[in-house]
């Protein structure tokens, strides 16, 4: 997983970029960790939780992104993704791209709690 973070050039804001299959990434990270130490504490817990045994799945939903946590992997998806109410319009589907593409994305947990411990560095 490549990523990298920056500040905004105009208002000083912490951004984070992320490789094309993880981008979904770098707007959660801004919008729903952004620099809160409370939630990146909550989601440095659940993974220590998983690994402990303590649980076997957490799930923290977000106001725009959901993130699931289990011993195999971490995935993140968009809310609106999750509700599946959208449909395409048929002309799209036919050309089957695949607009989830930027909506979902997945990694390991470690690399989950190395992104984190990163961020959690530039940011402070």
């Amino acid at each position: 997983m490549e990523y990298e973070y920056v500040h905004d050039a105009v208002n000083g804001s912490a951004k984070a970029m992320f490789s094309i299959e993880h981008e979904v990434m770098g707007p959660w990270l801004e919008v729903e960790v952004g620099n809160n130490p409370e939630k990146l504490t909550q989601l440095l817990m659940a993974i220590d939780d998983i690994e402990s045994g303590k649980n076997t799945e957490v799930m923290i939903t977000g106001s725009e992104y959901c993130v699931v946590i289990n011993a195999n992997d971490v995935e993140i998806q968009t809310n609106d993704s999750m509700d599946g109410f959208e449909q395409l319009p048929d002309s799209l589907v036919e050309e089957k791209i695949d607009f989830d593409q930027n909506c979902k994305t997945s990694c390991g947990i470690d690399d989950f709690r190395t992104m984190l411990m990163s961020w959690s560095k530039f940011i402070n």
